[in-house]
Order: structure tokens, then sequence, then C-alpha cells
């Protein structure tokens, strides 16, 4: 095929180098929960396209109000203009987040540094110009985000010599423990004369292993931010919108952070769009924000991103999310004891097996697809966050292929 042939000669994929090693499937549309490929099979999406497509593909509303945009702008400038798609997002934003102000970015690793911007001009007047996190951590690649992912085990160790040095304290527990919460205690004491913010995700860390963590470290992280006068900043942007069970990963916590960073299921997977939200506090601080993206608040965006939380808010997500993981706790079970595996988990609509050693990409994707399922697997870990309204069959379907290919390694 013409496509795919062009495509492993000059396109760059994620992760990966040009020429392709493996063949990239050529996707021609996608529609509820399935993705069809140029080759005639269907695929169940178990990965809600990267987390995003939280409703599914081509959902009827959505479609709408691209198409309702549209007629009226695709693209108008940010800079001394606004308009009513950003308007309403920025309101329906803040009363869902409680967090008073609003700053509309490209994308998730963007609304990173943006929040990095605002702890570090925050900080700027008390000589704060470092930020604390936790190993183990992701937090998008561009390189203010980089700085604060795993500085070991993270994809970005080639960049070490250039990135600023923030400080560290170790991978949070699955359970609750006195020793990491000295740990905190004795790490933030030490630096807080440094410290602008501690950034984390909240209670499940993503892409840099997707580990989940007690709610009693973040409770412990805002305790000592305010105790110390520090910035805490939350990174939602893989788990906010309900995928971890609450709409947002700090409601685990009953905790609210001073700066909050959403994208990934923001559009309901349509159009990248992020948002970097803070206290009206921190945007004294601040002042005027050196940042300025060309397609700051797109209208396309912001306007299917209203529709995708407006529908978030009427469908019946927290018992979807319920379901979901019954489904993945009970078909996972499966993998518990399989030679290789190390630990089977499922947190909301996440459902992880991770292996001892890494896994075989293109060998693991084989299998998946033979069962017709697609699944995007990375490092040691075989996982999936489908989408909200799968079916019971589709997700058993899931957890079918994710045993198989446990059994498989």
């Amino acid at each position: 095929m013409e496509i795919a042939s062009f495509d492993r000669e000059h396109v760059w994929h994620p992760y990966a180098p040009v020429p392709a090693p493996v063949p990239q499937h050529v996707v021609t549309g996608a529609s509820g929960v399935r993705i069809a490929l140029a080759d005639g099979r269907e695929l169940v999406d178990g990965m809600s396209s990267w987390w995003s497509a939280i409703h599914g593909y081509r959902h009827p509303r959505l479609d709408r109000a691209i198409g309702d945009q549209l007629g009226a702008m695709a693209h108008v400038m940010f800079g001394g203009l606004t308009h009513a798609p950003a308007v309403e997002l920025a309101r329906t934003l803040t009363a869902m987040t409680g967090l008073p102000k609003v700053f509309f970015a490209d994308s998730g690793s963007v609304a990173v540094e943006v929040a990095i911007k605002m702890a570090l001009q925050y900080g700027r007047a008390s000589g704060r110009t470092r930020l604390m996190t936790v190993r183990g951590g992701y937090h998008g690649d561009t390189f203010g985000a980089m700085a604060v992912c795993d500085p070991v085990n993270g994809m970005h160790h080639m960049f070490a010599s250039v990135l600023p040095e923030h400080v560290f304290a170790g991978e949070p527990p699955a359970h609750l423990s006195e020793a990491y919460l000295a740990e905190l205690e004795s790490t933030v004491a030490r630096h807080s004369a440094e410290l602008a913010a501690i950034i984390v995700e909240p209670v499940v860390q993503g892409a840099g292993g997707m580990r989940f963590y007690h709610p009693g470290y973040l409770r412990r992280l805002r305790e000592l931010a305010d105790e110390h006068g520090i910035l805490l900043i939350a990174d939602e942007i893989a788990t906010g919108f309900g995928r971890t069970g609450e709409l947002f990963g700090c409601d685990h916590a009953g905790v609210r952070p001073d700066i909050m960073c959403l994208g990934k299921a923001l559009t309901g997977g349509y159009l990248s769009l992020a948002a970097t939200l803070c206290t009206e506090r921190v945007a004294e601080g601040v002042g005027v924000l050196m940042h300025g993206p060309t397609f700051m608040a797109n209208p396309l965006a912001t306007a299917v991103a209203r529709a995708s939380l407006e529908l978030l808010a009427e469908r019946p997500w927290r018992e979807e999310v319920k379901g979901i993981e019954a489904g993945l706790s009970e078909g996972l079970a499966g993998a518990r004891g399989l030679p290789g595996v190390r630990d089977v988990r499922v947190l909301g609509a996440i459902g992880v097996i991770e292996t001892e050693a890494p896994v075989d990409v293109p060998e693991v994707q084989r299998t998946v697809m033979a069962h017709g399922v697609w699944l995007r697997p990375f490092g040691r870990l075989i996982y999936t966050m489908p989408p909200y309204p799968i079916g019971a069959d589709d997700l058993a379907l899931i957890t079918r292929a994710m045993v198989a290919a446990a059994q498989a390694l």
C-alpha cells in the first residue's frame, strides 16, 4: 500500500526512528469503540486514542459541535480577541475545578510548561527557582516538562545534561507508609527555601509506569506545601475527567491544587487542546504570563471541548467507570501468577499487567490484534484505558487479549 510504504520511509512516529522498524497500521475510520483498518479488520480500541476518546469515536453530539462551529469560524487569534466557545469552556472548567483563572494551551506538555512558568514567576520575588516532584512521574516531552519527569527510568535521560536540576523524592508506594511520609517531609523541609512548587500526577503515575499510589501522600504534600509557602501543581492530564473513578485525581485525596493541568480527554479526543488553571492568589502573583500559542483557545477545539464536558456531566460516567473497573478486575485476574508477570492492578477505567522484563511490543500487538483488539504496550506494561461506553463483551475481549499476550511472553 502506497500510504504505508511512504509512511515507513518518511514519517516519524512517537518514540521511534525513521524508517520505522515495525509496520504502522493504516486506519480508514473509527466509530463507537472500534477503529477500522485498511486491510478490512476492525479492532476494539483499548487505548481511547492515548486516553483521550472517553466517549468513543464519531459521537453525533461532538460531530455536530465541530460542524456548527465550523460554520461560524475555524480559528481566530486570541491576542486582543475572544469568542464564546472559549469563554463558555472557561466558565465550565472553573466551575468543575474551583480554580478561577484559565490559560488555554495547545497540548498537555505545553500546559505543564505554562504551569512551571506560573510557579517560577510567582516564586521569583522570593528567589524560589526549583521544583520538587517524585520519581516514576511523567509530565511531557518538552524541556520544562522533561526536567520533572523521572530522571533515571524515564524517556529523557539523553537530555539530562541540558535540563534544569530539580528535587526528587522516591517513587510513592501503593500503600500508606510512614517511612515514605517522613521522606516527603524531610525532602520538602530540606529544600523549602528554594522550591517554587511541587508537581505530581495525582494518585496515578501515567506514562512513567502506570503506578497507583495512596491518596494520603497527596494530602500530605498539600499540607507541606501550605506549611512552607510552596505551590502545589496537579498534573491531571491523564487522570482528569473521570478516568480514575473520581472526576479528578485530586478528589481521591479531597485536596485542591494551586495550579492544575488538563488535557487529553478535554475534547473527547477530537482535537488537541489543554488548559492550565490556577487560584486567584497565583494569578495575582504571576501578573503578565509570558506565553501565547498561535492556536490558543482555538474555536473548534474549545467548542467540542465544551460539548464533551456537557456530555460527560449528563452521562452516568461514575457507573460506567465502576463497571469497567469490575470487568477489568475480573478479566485480568487470570494473569496473576503467570510466569513473567510481576503485578496486575486496576483503578477505575485503567487496567495494567506489569511484567518482569520489557515486553516485545510488536509481538504483543500481533497477539492482541489477533483477538480483535488494539493496545499499545510500552516498557514492562500491557495496559488498557478503554472508552467509557464500552460494553461488557468488548471489555471482556480486551482482557482476554491482554491475558493471552501475557501468556505468550
